[in-house]
């Protein structure tokens, strides 16, 4: 390995042009920082951009390419600043509420790499799209549960209950059963029924909102390249990150999905009260007519969803205008008109007993447990056609987590139903309470749980074991002698112990797969059982148990009482973090780590899930770049940090050939490969990341074995040295030295500019890149996406 590092060097040895300006443009990680950090300097002018994201120099710099002479042998730093794209203001905390589709809308970009377009590549992305469906479905269920039938049929139902909530008078019955005009159940139901559909209209607000704010900018206008056929990746193609119209198309269907939702809870409950013996036969008939309105409109939203994917090839900046609104406004005639039948006058119709969630709530999870096997069987076998060991779950990570939104999901509808029937009755009995399947759902998250625990201890027993085998390599990584004169090269147990246990712990995210593998396995059989259960015995948990066995009896007492606490504090501690994260800039900030990550990709498979940054920010990089190297013909090092090496590799990808030789590339704490690479195969796989070292002009990553995200890039044959660096020591020094007299820090994942070898790698960079020449721009290339030679 130190011979290849060592003809790397050589091979990069060559002198820098001194005449011409070289621009570094750094991008930060996750988490955000200031850019009075990244360029370390106090006096910083923002060049390019506006409060959201933008371009920044330092004071001094501002004006670097008018003065050359003054930085022969050193760029200019330029950074640019995201971070308030995912931790901005205060209504990022709103987010937390979409977390269920930003899991899913991962799982659309973690299929597998096939060895050619299929069926069974469209057939993926359907499922996952028809899976997000479902988890609006889902969420809108849970507000109708909690607004129509705890509160509206159930509470304001029984004299008792709507004693205790002066707030409910107007809908309340006395004991004989009489009350005012909003007291028969259809009123009160139709009137309910304005809260679920002012969350579907806040979806749908948030959806556009953020659409206007963060994903409407355009991509630089490129052709892909002709030479490299489909190794390149779609990350290439000039519509990929700009997917207005698919956006447009979904947020339609979900909206028409969640008003239809509401719609079927208003009206199939008059309808089934009409259809008694004795009813109105008028009132009968309208009613199977809007039943049957409701499962057009659920067959066209369906139809909608499934009839189109993603449009990259081209910037499609067409708009389905009649779909997009007719759909949604249609959704809406149809749950007016379902409040206007619902509210008829029925003077013998009495609430009693529960809504029939339970049939709604059962059904959902069919579906969306037969929606994930047959994700998990399609993934199996596009995974068979192109099969890489280092593709996490081996090509199972989409379905795996599109059931981790799934339980996400449940947990959220589970946690809100049980807090406000706790809320609205506590343990006085008068009201029968949520569905009897969310009581199962929460009963088997203790057993789920459990496994967790045992996952856990595993992984520490692994993870004492790695540290054993770690501080024997540590001695030999800094050439430890415990008969050196010198006491800074003298053994240390404390010092090796915790240098040991900081890259033993490092290595768990390599088997982050298989818990998330295993906990999606088991939230399956788990979620299935409950099912069966709660249709089976039509009881909770505890009731239904009773007259067994003692152990089993108490076992699903226990079962149900824990859960129920912990889902109803889990929805506490979810609503508290909101709440913090909406007034408290910091904590928004740690959230938006989660953002950071998840919501890199677009908007393919919900619609309702949070922006995708990328969008605004990948643009705004290949602008510049193309730009700024257009401008001045100058030598370019694109640096990135963490997920800013993400960014910073989606934008070169995004670059005119001609650019793209113009630049190079540095990266460091790097997910590419460790992360991205085995999860999301198809875009950054091998053969991409291979392509991506070919069409730079060069390409440098440094990683360290004490960094939990970081790692090398890990190309084959000769491409791997050329682009890895050696693993960089961490900490700098073991103990005491005449360079560091004090004791270095364990940088782990930051502040890699602290190391010497980042200048280095840096400089060598810069000398490799050549020199360019101005190069007519193509003929009908528009103006900006042309660059230069690499000489």
């Amino acid at each position: 390995m130190n011979t290849a590092r060592e003809n790397h060097e050589k091979a990069h040895e060559t002198p820098a042009v001194a005449d011409e300006t070289a621009l570094e443009l750094l991008v930060h990680g996750v988490g955000g920082t200031t850019p009075q950090e990244m360029l370390d300097d106090p006096q910083t002018v923002r060049v390019s951009g506006d409060e959201t994201a933008a371009v920044f120099r330092r004071g001094e710099d501002v004006d670097a390419e008018a003065r050359p002479e003054d930085y022969r042998g050193k760029p200019v730093p330029e950074a640019y600043v995201w971070c308030n794209l995912t931790s901005g203001n205060g209504s990022r905390a709103l987010w937390l509420l979409l977390l269920p589709f930003m899991v899913v809308n991962l799982a659309h970009w973690m299929r597998p790499n096939a060895r050619r377009k299929s069926r069974n590549v469209r057939l993926y992305g359907l499922l996952v799209r028809l899976t997000g469906l479902t988890l609006t479905v889902l969420l809108v269920a849970a507000v109708c549960e909690v607004a129509l039938d705890l509160t509206a049929w159930q509470c304001a139902g029984t004299a008792a209950c709507a004693d205790r909530r002066a707030w409910l008078g107007f809908l309340a019955v006395d004991a004989h059963g009489a009350g005012g005009w909003w007291s028969q159940p259809g009123r009160r139901l139709a009137l309910a029924s304005l809260v679920p559909t002012a969350l579907t209209a806040l979806l749908w607000y948030l959806s556009h909102r953020t659409w206007s704010a963060y994903e409407s900018q355009r991509p630089l206008p490129h052709q892909p390249d002709a030479d490299d056929g489909e190794t390149s990746g779609a990350l290439g193609r000039p519509g990929f990150w700009y997917g207005r119209r698919l956006v447009a198309r979904l947020r339609a269907a979900h909206t028409a999905a969640g008003l239809l939702t509401v719609a079927a809870a208003v009206g199939t409950s008059a309808a089934r009260h009409d259809r008694a013996p004795g009813g109105p036969v008028v009132l009968d008939v309208l009613g199977w007519a809007l039943v049957g309105s409701l499962a057009v409109g659920t067959l066209l939203v369906v139809g909608v969803v499934a009839r189109r994917g993603r449009s990259e090839n081209k910037l499609d900046i067409s708009l389905d205008k009649t779909l997009v609104r007719a759909l949604p406004y249609g959704a809406l005639g149809l749950l007016v008109l379902s409040m206007l039948y619902a509210g008829w006058s029925r003077p013998d119709w009495r609430s009693a007993g529960r809504l029939p969630g339970d049939t709604t709530f059962g059904g959902i999870a069919l579906v969306q447990g037969a929606l994930v096997i047959a994700l998990a069987v399609v993934a199996t076998a596009i995974y068979r056609t192109a099969p890489d060991h280092r593709t996490a779950l081996r090509g199972l990570g989409g379905p795996a987590t599109a059931m981790l939104a799934c339980a996400l999901g449940g947990v959220m509808t589970g946690g809100i139903a049980q807090r406000v029937a706790d809320w609205l009755d506590g343990t006085s009995g008068l009201i029968k309470g949520p569905p009897v399947l969310l009581s199962w759902q929460a009963a088997v998250i203790p057993p789920l749980l459990v496994i967790v625990a045992v996952l856990c201890a595993a992984l520490a027993v692994r993870t004492a074991r790695d540290k054993k085998r770690e501080k024997a390599r540590v001695g030999l990584d800094y050439a430890l002698d415990p008969n050196s004169a010198e006491p800074g090269e003298r053994p240390d147990p404390t010092r090796t112990a915790r240098i040991a246990g900081t890259r033993a712990r490092a290595a768990l995210t390599d088997r982050a797969p298989l818990m998330i593998g295993v906990v999606s396995s088991v939230t399956l059989l788990l979620g299935a059982l409950a099912v069966a259960g709660a249709w089976v015995t039509g009881k909770v948990p505890g009731t239904a148990a009773e007259g067994s066995y003692s152990v089993v009896e108490g076992a699903a007492d226990t079962a149900q009482a824990l859960g129920s606490w912990l889902i109803g504090f889990g929805f506490i501690l979810f609503v508290t973090w909101g709440r913090r994260a909406y007034k408290d800039a910091s904590a928004r900030r740690t959230i938006g780590i989660l953002w950071d990550v998840g919501t890199f990709w677009p908007r393919a498979a919900h619609p309702f899930a949070p922006p995708c940054y990328a969008e605004r920010a990948v643009p705004d990089l290949t602008w510049r770049m193309a730009t700024w190297t257009r401008a001045t013909g100058g030598r370019l090092v694109l640096s990135g940090h963490s997920q800013g090496s993400v960014l910073a590799a989606a934008a070169a990808w995004q670059l005119h050939p001609s650019v793209r030789k113009r630049v190079g590339l540095l990266t460091y704490g790097s997910p590419l490969e460790r992360l991205y690479g085995r999860w999301f195969p198809v875009h950054f796989g091998p053969a991409a990341l291979t392509s991506l070292h070919r069409q730079v002009d060069c390409w440098r990553n440094l990683h360290r074995r004490t960094d939990p995200i970081g790692g090398p890039i890990n190309l084959s044959g000769e491409c791997g040295p050329q682009v890895d660096h050696p693993a960089l020591l961490d900490p700098l020094a073991y103990g005491r030295t005449e360079q560091h007299p004090l004791p270095a820090p364990i940088l782990g994942h930051g502040d890699y500019q602290a190391d010497p070898v980042f200048a280095e790698e840096r400089a060598r960079l810069l000398a490799r890149l050549k020199p360019g020449v101005p190069q007519p721009r193509p003929e009908g290339e528009p103006q900006g996406s042309s660059g230069r030679s690499s000489g």
